[in-house]
């Protein structure tokens, strides 16, 4: 692995840097320029235009600059520097790879080139609060459990008899943007019971009869959240036909959407970080300020700086390699974030309204992720029992296995 940045990816981060900074006054939360969508849709144009952000990971016979995820990871690390209120982790990190990996040929060319253009936002809608369950990373996804097993509950699929379409029934009660999206992609069983199987499926809610999407609170404004329920809705299934291997799918796609909310998670943490330094710097040139002990605080900024840094490295390979890290990366990133965050809000002198709340939302964030993606401890837990660590072998069927063994 080189782990040098190259001349493109420098490129990428300072045009993300720039376009964040000029959009963003002194003071302002994040807040400026939101709309009821939850994020800045002029600003999400230009970002989609130059440098392209949520097509950088999509094969450029899709619109997209086949970037990959080490490409998008340097984007999501500058966003979540400046903790930016956007449909890219929703649209570009979790559904467009899903299109890729099983959509038709027709619905790929119709739907992956208005996503790399930023003209079509997608959600991932998941029932039962179980995202990181059905990505694969707190626990085993082919089960099916999460999204109903057939049985009543969870989100249900149909056949329509004598014609192609379905129809949808149920409840997703935690969809990331999903009071926004274009386009969902649902989780749905079929079947029935004793067949029971998983499939996703394509809905158009602006279109689509019997969707209500309800915003609701969520612990970080900029991770807005929906409840999506379908009744008798129209839908159109995602692929060929219904062979398709969905909990695969969503496994494979698990671990790069945790190595990039990995590195979105320590762009914010060093983001925070570089404002706790700023504000003892203020400090020591304002001799009649309390700063607490300047040493002891030193001290301690070394010492997140350093989990910051680690976090980062961690990020950056899981983006290289996410079947081998991305879980165990996502973990650390969090728990950098939150720890940074935590002591900015610690810090002694009086952070000020503005950086205390800075600080504050940023541990929201940190929270409000490993809610949806998380936790951090069972990130790790269920990724070492995949390594085979607590006995027995090691899961031959675990994306990366084969590579960890060798080694």
């Amino acid at each position: 692995m080189d782990a040098a940045f190259t001349a493109e990816q420098d490129e990428i981060r300072r045009t993300v840097r720039e376009l964040l900074a000029a959009s963003r006054a002194p003071g302002d939360d994040g807040s400026a320029g939101r709309t009821a969508d939850g994020y800045d849709a002029e600003l999400w144009r230009r970002l989609a235009r130059d440098p392209g952000l949520p097509g950088l990971a999509l094969p450029p016979e899709y619109g997209g600059t086949g970037r990959g995820p080490a490409g998008l990871a340097v984007a999501c690390e500058e966003t979540g520097r400046a903790r930016l209120p956007s449909p890219l982790i929703a649209t570009a990190v979790l559904a467009a790879p899903l299109i890729a990996a099983l959509g038709t040929d027709e619905q790929r060319t119709a739907l992956l080139p208005r996503i790399a253009d930023g003209g079509l936002t997608a959600a991932l809608a998941v029932p039962g609060g179980s995202l990181a369950t059905a990505l694969g990373l707190t626990g085993d996804d082919t089960g099916g459990a999460w999204a109903g097993g057939g049985r009543a509950g969870g989100m249900q699929a149909r056949p329509v008899p004598g014609a192609k379409g379905w129809r949808l029934y149920g409840e997703a009660a935690q969809v990331l943007d999903g009071h926004s999206a274009g386009l969902l992609l649902v989780a749905a069983h079929a079947g029935g019971f004793p067949r029971s199987r998983t499939l996703l499926f394509l809905v158009r809610p602006e279109v689509a009869a019997g969707t209500v999407r309800t915003r609701r609170t969520s612990l970080d404004g900029t991770r807005p959240r929906a409840g999506i329920e379908l009744r008798d809705t129209g839908a159109e299934l995602l692929g060929a036909d219904d062979t398709v291997d969905v909990t695969g799918a969503l496994a494979s796609a698990g671990p790069p959407a945790a190595a990039l909310l990995a590195a979105e998670a320590v762009g914010a943490a060093a983001g925070v970080l570089e404002r706790m330094a700023d504000q003892v710097g203020e400090g020591e040139r304002s001799p009649g300020r309390a700063t607490g002990s300047a040493e002891c605080v030193k001290h301690r900024l070394a010492e997140l700086y350093a989990r910051v840094q680690e976090a980062r490295s961690a990020a950056y390979y899981a983006a290289w390699n996410p079947a081998a890290a991305g879980g165990l990366a996502l973990a650390q990133a969090l728990e950098a974030l939150r720890d940074t965050a935590a002591e900015a809000v610690r810090l002694p002198g009086g952070p000020g309204p503005a950086r205390e709340q800075e600080a504050h939302l940023s541990f929201r964030r940190a929270a409000a992720d490993e809610l949806l993606f998380g936790p951090a401890h069972r990130l790790r837990d269920h990724a070492a029992r995949r390594a085979g660590l607590f006995g027995g072998a090691p899961d031959p069927a675990a994306p990366g296995t084969a590579e960890r063994v060798a080694v």
